[in-house]
């Protein structure tokens, strides 16, 4: 094998010409043979013991080449790559010039890597908001604690209140025509999650366990199913538990229950001191995306399409990935939103052409910086890799290359260099005198639901249910 010529027929495109000897394509060419032989039906001979030159005489002299080719290919083309010094980011495109008597001549058409130009990277100015941590940030967190240290209390001496859940069963009917999804046993409902659709929560309080009553409700205008909308609808309804729920109380003794500490001032001035983290952490990486922003912002870059296609492949494997660990599947996710495969790699476009220019923004000023990580770094990489997995740093090594490692550890420092440079500023305070201009978020546009995970246990069609 021999690297013969590199040429540049269009942009972000090369074209590697290279040769393979023609007695190693022969070789496995009599491989090829071997293997299939069996498979052809020459006369005069049994199946399996017709010679190799009977078979080309009878479907042509090339019959075992396209073979040999594929198996000797991927080899032949790696080292090729590897002595071109190519960074291809794309399959390559094979043909066959030359069938000499020497040597095969083949050419591999890829697309490359392209030539980033970066504006400012240094000193970008940017603004960084720590949110601050009030006390009812604390109470709201210290209430979901409570409501997971719960007890549940059967209620059989009252009616139902806001606040209980209740477990019942209900039958709707439109002009006393049952409908799709109107009807449910042993529906679990908390009164007052808003769960349901106006006024139908309202309803059931004040109504005893085994005393059948009626809902009446009138479906909103823009309910997710359309032959429901504006109608109105009477459920049947019979209650068979009423549980109450109660709560500890926030005090000493809750705060040893649920944590390291004796009191509940402790306790709260550690919640606050973690929630003070996380707004850091957050303003951290939001300012760290404003800084990337800018920077894509401005680069110059043509990226070739194989790139963007490849990256879509990889967040499309991710979430694949995300769906299994909930019990879904890709397949189960496009029946359920009506989506098909194309539609889906559409709306990742923007997105993965986004993370392209990201990924070749700061490998470029990897390179403009001449970082390189020391061993010291690799190490340390690894050992946060092994904590995200829970394993030994010496088990990680196994199993995640350390090029790959030695990228990423480069690319983390790159972003580190950007922040550090930074100009940061906090935003300015609103004041009477001037007031700060507020932007009106947008709406997102309203999409399709997306697949429910695992953990959504209600009914997929109760048709009181409020969905948007």
């Amino acid at each position: 094998m021999a690297l013969i010529n590199v040429t540049t027929p269009d942009t972000n495109v090369r074209e590697l010409e290279f040769s393979l000897a023609r007695d190693v394509f022969e070789k496995e060419c009599v491989k090829v043979y071997k293997k299939n032989v069996g498979k052809y039906n020459i006369p005069g001979f049994r199946r399996g013991k017709a010679p190799k030159a009977f078979i080309e005489k009878m479907y042509g002299k090339g019959i075992f080449y396209e073979d040999a080719l594929n198996n000797l290919l991927p080899d032949l083309y790696h080292d090729v790559l590897e002595e071109s010094k190519i960074d291809a980011v794309s399959r390559p495109e094979i043909d066959v010039k030359e069938m000499g008597d020497e040597q095969i001549i083949l050419t591999a058409k890829v697309y490359v890597k392209p030539e980033v130009k970066l504006g400012q990277y240094r000193g970008i100015a940017v603004t960084k908001e720590v949110a601050e941590v009030s006390e009812e940030s604390i109470d709201n967190e210290i209430q979901r604690v409570r409501e997971r240290n719960s007890r549940e209390i059967d209620i059989t001496d009252r009616p139902a209140q806001a606040g209980d859940t209740v477990v019942f069963d209900f039958d709707g009917k439109i002009d006393g025509v049952p409908f799709d999804g109107g009807k449910s046993e042993g529906y679990r409902l908390k009164l007052g999650s808003g769960s349901f659709i106006p006024g139908f929560e309202d309803q059931i309080v004040g109504k005893r366990i085994d005393e059948p009553f009626d809902v009446n409700v009138t479906f909103p205008d823009d309910y997710a199913k359309e032959d429901l909308q504006g109608k109105a609808a009477v459920f049947s309804c019979l209650i068979h538990e009423i549980i109450e729920i109660d709560l500890p109380e926030a005090d000493d003794e809750f705060a040893k229950d649920v944590s390291e500490f004796d009191t509940i001032a402790e306790y709260r001035a550690d919640i606050r001191k973690k929630q003070e983290k996380a707004a850091e952490d957050t303003a951290e990486r939001q300012m760290e995306d404003q800084l990337i922003d800018e920077i894509v912002k401005s680069m110059e870059v043509d990226i070739p399409q194989p790139m963007i296609e490849t990256e879509i492949d990889n967040q499309i494997r991710n979430y694949d990935l995300r769906l299994r660990q909930q019990g879904l599947s890709l397949d189960m996710y496009l029946k359920y939103t009506g989506l098909d495969l194309t539609a889906m790699r559409d709306q990742y476009k923007d997105q993965a052409e986004k993370q392209v220019k990201v990924s070749l923004a700061l490998e470029e000023i990897v390179k403009l910086e001449n970082i390189v990580p020391t061993d010291d770094q690799i190490a340390e990489f690894y050992t946060k890799l092994s904590e995200n997995y829970g394993m030994t740093a010496d088990e990680v090594r196994k199993y995640v290359d350390e090029e790959g490692v030695r990228h990423d550890a480069a690319i983390e420092q790159a972003v580190q260099l950007i922040k550090d440079s930074a100009v940061v500023t906090a935003p300015k305070a609103e004041t009477e005198e001037q007031p700060a201009e507020k932007t009106e978020k947008k709406k997102p546009k309203r999409t399709k639901k997306a697949a429910p995970s695992s953990e959504e246990a209600a009914p997929a069609d109760a048709a009181p249910e409020q969905k948007e």
